[in-house]
Formats: C-alpha cells, sequence, structure tokens
C-alpha cells in the first residue's frame, strides 16, 4: 500500500516514524519545500514511551511528486483542513480512502466535499505526541485508534489499513459507528484541551484543582446534553468520569492546545468547544460555559503580543 501523510506536525511525524517500519510506501506531503529538505535529510527523531529511534522517511512539498496513493492520512490542524486536502487532490485516484485522525467535529464533511464522501475515512487516536523541533517528537501517550466510514460499511481497505497499523505497533480497532466515537472523543476534548491552554497545566492537574474540576463538569454536561439532543450514542456510560478518568491517565501531557498556546500559535478551539456553541446555539440548549472557554481561548489567541511577560 501506498501512504501519503499530510502534515509533518506531532503526530503525523509519529505516524509516519512507525509506518516507516511496514513494507509500504510511505510519504510525508509538507506545505514547506524548506522544512521538506530538512526532513528528508535528517528523518524522524522520536524520543519517549517507545524508545529513542530514529526512522527515515520520504518527504516533498509537491503532491504530484507523490502521485496517486492508497490512502492519505490528514493530520493537519483542523483549521487546515480545507487548504490541505486541496492540496493533496493529486493524490487522490478512484481507489484511494482519504483518512482524518484529527480532533473535533467537521473535518469528515470538509473532506468530503473535495473528494466525495464514499471516499472518507473517520478515525480518533490515543496516541500522544509532543513536537519538540522540526521532525523530533516526544512520544508521550500510548492508545487504540479507532477507524470507520459514516455509512458503517466495513470494506477491504479498512481491513487492511487496521492490519498494516496493528502490524507496525499502532492499535487499531474499526467501529461501525464512527459517529458515535467521534463525539465520544470531542467531549473529552471539550472537557481537557480548553482548561489546559488558559491555566497552563498538564491534563492530569485539572482534577486536583476544585475550580477547574467544577468548569470541567459544566462543560462536559453541556456538551453531553447536545449529543443526547441528537441522539448520539456515546462509547461510556458517565462522560464525566470518562474525562476524568483520561485526564488522569495521561496526567503527564501537554494538550494538542496548550502546545499552540505555549507556542503561540491559533487553536483547535473552533472544532471542539465552538462546536458545542454552534450546536447549541442550533438547537436552542444554553451553553454558557463552553461558550465562555471559547471566548477566553480566543482572548489568549488574540493577544500574544500583549501577554505580561514575568
Amino acid at each position: 500500500m501506498k501512504i501519503a501523510i499530510v502534515g509533518p506536525g506531532a503526530l503525523g511525524c509519529l505516524l509516519a516514524a512507525y509506518l516507516s517500519k511496514s513494507k509500504e510506501e510511505i510519504w510525508i506531503l509538507d506545505k514547506s519545500k524548506e522544512r521538506s529538505k530538512k526532513l528528508n535529510q535528517q528523518g524522524i527523531k522520536v524520543e519517549g514511551i517507545s524508545g529513542n529511534w530514529k526512522a527515515g522517511v520520504k518527504v516533498t512539498d509537491s503532491a504530484k511528486e507523490i502521485g496517486e496513493v492508497d490512502l492519505v492520512i490528514i493530520s493537519v490542524k483542523s483549521y487546515d483542513t480545507k487548504s490541505s486536502i486541496m492540496a493533496a487532490r493529486p493524490l487522490v485516484g478512484e481507489n484511494t480512502a482519504v483518512l482524518t485522525v484529527q480532533n473535533g467535529i467537521g473535518n469528515i464533511d470538509i473532506i468530503s466535499e473535495v473528494v466525495g464522501q464514499d471516499k472518507v475515512i473517520g478515525g480518533v487516536t490515543s496516541q500522544g505526541a509532543t513536537l519538540l523541533d522540526i521532525g523530533r517528537i516526544r512520544h508521550a501517550g500510548r492508545g487504540e485508534t479507532v477507524i470507520g466510514r459514516t455509512d458503517k460499511k466495513i470494506s477491504v481497505k479498512l481491513r487492511s489499513i487496521r492490519e498494516i497499523f496493528n502490524k507496525v505497533g499502532l492499535v487499531t480497532k474499526i467501529s461501525r459507528d464512527i459517529k458515535g466515537v467521534l463525539w465520544s472523543k470531542l467531549i473529552i476534548n471539550v472537557g481537557i484541551n480548553a482548561l489546559t491552554a488558559i491555566t497552563h497545566l498538564h491534563n492530569g492537574r485539572l482534577v486536583e484543582f476544585e475550580g477547574a474540576r467544577r468548569v470541567m463538569q459544566a462543560a462536559v454536561a453541556e456538551a453531553t446534553r447536545i449529543a443526547k439532543r441528537k441522539r448520539i450514542k456515546l462509547i461510556y456510560d458517565d462522560p464525566l468520569a470518562k474525562v476524568e478518568a483520561v485526564s488522569e491517565a495521561t496526567s503527564g501531557n501537554v494538550s494538542s492546545m496548550l502546545q499552540d498556546v505555549l507556542r503561540k500559535k491559533r487553536t483547535e478551539i473552533g472544532f471542539i468547544n465552538g462546536v458545542i456553541v454552534r450546536q447549541g446555539q442550533e438547537l436552542g440548549i444554553p451553553v454558557p460555559v463552553n461558550s465562555l472557554l471559547v471566548d477566553l481561548v480566543r482572548t489568549i489567541e488574540s493577544s500574544y503580543t500583549l501577554a505580561v511577560k514575568s
């Protein structure tokens, strides 16, 4: 199988490094010519829970150089989905599948508008990675990856992807209800990411402070009400207990949103808590806590140059 990973961020590099252990042809598509040259020269350096190791990868800023592939994996920030899938169109042929392993809700729809819904596979992963430098990542947490089609069909391509991922150590399962899986992951991110971005705390620290726990509880409760109104079946029975458990299980992790804030980058707040705010408005369900979290994170994003320095 010929696989192209779009985006050399923390997760993209982690997936590329692991998949390079297979016999498949693995590429990274980068939007930066300078960075792609550096990645070609130095490879990907991994440290953390999977040890210290290096993987050689083929990287280019030209989709035409790669040509059509069997699988495109989109691992860019959600706000870059549209531009990235447009740039990746030369990779997509008649039998190509496009897998999104991004945060939040809405990426499947954006990709489907460009390549057609029948080609798109939704996915979530509990693999945790932190980008330390270009092509240098810390593997911070292991967890399963779940993939599936919105039409609930289990195709040969889905099974092939699962097999390849499992062979290289990326534990992967197929779900017939990927929408429920995506919303289940969304609610976890709703409870953790914005709070860490605002407080600058590791995931596990959130449950140590009563104030943070109260905000987490309220944000999760709002998101759960939205999911119930939409008749989405979550993969766990007690959403708050699950969010707290994930927070503790990933206690040393720096969330992706906090990583963005620390680097003074744009966050994915609009695709996480922002989804709850928009759905609340459409359904007539009050979501004041998620609205406040969105406003605070967007204020932080807009005021990086104005922040008081210690």
